[in-house]
């Protein structure tokens, strides 16, 4: 069956008056649920709306209100739970308070990253949230001329330009070093992803190496994956890792996706874990808890560093930075 489709404009406020026979500042406080009208005037609006198939321009209300509703997200990878975490917990307040997010991609990039700071300042959104302190010097021009708030999450080791949310990667690093050592691991060795391109696993693995280093265990070596961190990253990190020190008694691991490789390495060669081969990770992501043995982690409050970065926006709270902490869950791989 053919179909004769003419493409015709978008249906305009005007339109939806003219159908609903009221004036467009009514149809736009019907529509913003703000300010007053009859429920009889809602009614028809509403009906016309529906019957015309409008959809709101939300840019020209944007241009034409005091003050934006849109806060703009700007994260660098959406291949495992973290950021998720983060936006879901976003989401819920500004929804709630009548924000809308947006967000795009960075890949780790930081010239990426200023491109889409750039791209989302044009739309003037009331709050840009981005992760962790490390910019470039046109992002931070861009941010600084602004005029809208900026939070920024996942880390409070750094100087924040007005709101920071999060807990301490070195601090975390630091606690998972001690950890081991504590349970009598000496031969400890790490597996990672791009420590250069993702700053906070960077912090975290310095820390790391400090600690066990101040301990007179210096880390034996290091294997870093190229590409973004992952379960496969993790096997085949582990295994070229014990390929060069199979005496090593135990392994940190960027975070939980790359552990959770590891331990379907030790699984796959009959490694006994912890008993031949202890293993952390961090993030204490949900897989993590269901293995077999649950894994030996940092848990980090993800879903909450995103609720209180929106309360801060919605409420316009003055600047601060606010370390929620983390948690250090001993698991059964360590």
């Amino acid at each position: 069956m053919d179909f004769d489709f003419k493409q015709q404009g978008a249906v305009t406020l005007a339109e939806v008056a003219e159908a609903a026979g009221v004036g467009e500042s009514t149809v736009s406080r019907v529509l913003r649920n703000e300010g007053s009208f009859s429920r009889k005037a809602r009614e028809r609006v509403l009906e016309a709306v529906e019957r015309l198939g409008y959809v709101p321009n939300r840019i020209a209300g944007t241009l034409a209100s005091a003050g934006s509703r849109l806060v703009a997200f700007v994260v660098p990878s959406l291949s495992n739970i973290v950021f998720p975490d983060v936006l879901r917990g976003a989401s819920g307040v500004l929804e709630q308070n009548r924000h809308q997010a947006v967000f795009s991609v960075t890949d780790y990039d930081l010239e990426r990253e200023e491109a889409l700071v750039a791209a989302m300042l044009a739309w003037r959104p009331t709050a840009v949230m981005l992760a962790g302190f490390e910019h470039t010097q046109g992002t931070l021009k861009m941010l600084r001329a602004s005029g809208c708030r900026v939070v920024e999450v996942l880390d409070v080791d750094g100087a924040a330009l007005d709101l920071a949310v999060g807990f301490s990667n070195r601090a975390a690093g630091q606690a998972s070093a001690e950890f081991l050592l504590k349970r009598g691991y000496r031969r400890i060795g790490y597996v990672g992803h791009d420590i250069d391109r993702d700053t906070r696993a960077g912090k975290r693995f310095a820390a790391f190496g400090e600690t066990l280093a101040s301990a007179g265990s210096p880390l034996v070596d290091r294997e870093i994956c190229s590409g973004a961190s992952s379960v496969e990253s993790g096997r085949l990190g582990l295994e070229r890792l014990l390929d060069r020190h199979a005496d090593l008694d135990a392994v940190y691991f960027s975070n939980d996706d790359m552990a959770i490789g590891g331990y379907f390495h030790c699984l796959a060669r009959g490694i006994s874990i912890p008993s031949q081969l202890a293993i952390f990770g961090y993030n204490g992501l949900d897989i993590g808890r269901v293995t077999p043995q649950p894994l030996s982690t940092i848990r980090t409050p993800r879903v909450a560093t995103g609720q209180l970065a929106a309360e801060f926006v919605v409420t316009n709270a003055p600047p601060q930075v606010v370390d929620l902490g983390f948690e250090l869950v001993e698991g059964a791989t360590a």
